[in-house]
């Protein structure tokens, strides 16, 4: 199972760099672990500095999970791991030097057909981060109603064409299969918009994929408690990839009188990074430290 999971941590440098100095004895947390990317450079840089630290290491996604069990292997027991929604975990009375938080979908959950993430190839409707879940998208897709399918289309994916897709899609339904969903959506646009820049399912996946695992729900509840779990000057790093997840960091942390905001505005991947890891291109890094209040 962990072999078929490979993701490249995005915005590395920029994110243990805004950590700051890695505290001796201190804890960590990874709220989405993934393949253990973004972990394995936090247990590198306390090695190099002679600290010895733990780490908390949580994913939605079991196969994540042993991923980054693999992957962290060597570091034993100063890991431990738990599997669910990071905005349903309690640390208890453990105050944390660092929390991050990397919001997007791993390469593996986008290029296993299985998982129906992707419209690239054919796969079932999925969708789901932790497949214990019970809601797929496909449960969604036929038998939500119309006007509930809009205003996901709409409010997720900020589709403009939501209702006339919506309409399409209930028209067609049931519908199984990924690629099955892409073509409704294709045929229900018009041709300036099915050849645009972007396909036209993309943002109707997207806003799918929001819903079925509740993914701005968990990040707005997630982001209410996170402070409290901070030591004091420890710091919170948040890397999202869509305008509605850094729309819900940004004002939460610059309204949290907890927090002191670090980055006026996000950090970005540079060109470098872009050129091997294009899906590095949207994602935006948010910084924040606990203040003592």
């Amino acid at each position: 199972m962990s072999s078929e999971f490979h993701h490249i941590p995005v915005l590395a440098k920029p994110l243990i760099a805004g950590l700051g100095e890695i505290v001796d004895r201190g804890f960590y947390l990874d709220c989405t672990v993934g393949g253990g990317g973004h972990s394995k450079l936090i247990l590198e840089q306390a090695k190099a500095e002679g600290k010895n630290i733990s780490l908390v290491a949580i994913d939605r996604d079991q196969m994540a999970i042993a991923a980054a069990q693999q992957n962290l292997i060597e570091y034993g027991d100063r890991v431990q791991f738990w599997h669910g929604n990071y905005c349903e975990y309690e640390p208890g009375a453990v105050k944390f030097a660092g929390i991050i938080a990397d919001l997007g979908v791993s390469s593996a959950q986008i290029d296993l057909p299985e998982r129906g993430f992707s419209f690239q190839a054919k796969g079932d409707l999925d969708m789901r981060m932790d497949r214990t879940e019970e809601t797929t998208a496909a449960d969604l897709i036929n038998h939500a109603a119309e006007v509930e399918l809009a205003n996901i289309f709409y409010n997720y994916g900020e589709e403009r064409l939501s209702r006339r897709i919506a309409r399409a899609i209930v028209s067609q339904r049931p519908l199984h299969t990924t690629t099955e969903l892409a073509q409704v959506i294709a045929k229900a646009v018009p041709g300036r918009y099915r050849h645009g820049r972007i396909n036209p399912a993309t943002r109707v996946f997207q806003a799918l994929r929001i819903a079925v695992n509740r993914e701005l729900e968990s990040l707005e509840t997630w982001l209410a408690k996170a402070p409290d779990w901070l030591a004091a000057d420890g710091i919170i790093a948040v890397i999202s990839f869509h305008s509605l997840e850094d729309r819900i960091v940004k004002h939460t942390f610059r309204q949290d009188d907890r927090l002191q905001v670090l980055t006026k505005k996000p950090i970005i991947a540079e060109a470098e990074e872009i050129a091997v890891n294009s899906r590095s291109r949207s994602a935006k890094l948010r910084l924040a430290r606990r203040l003592v209040v």
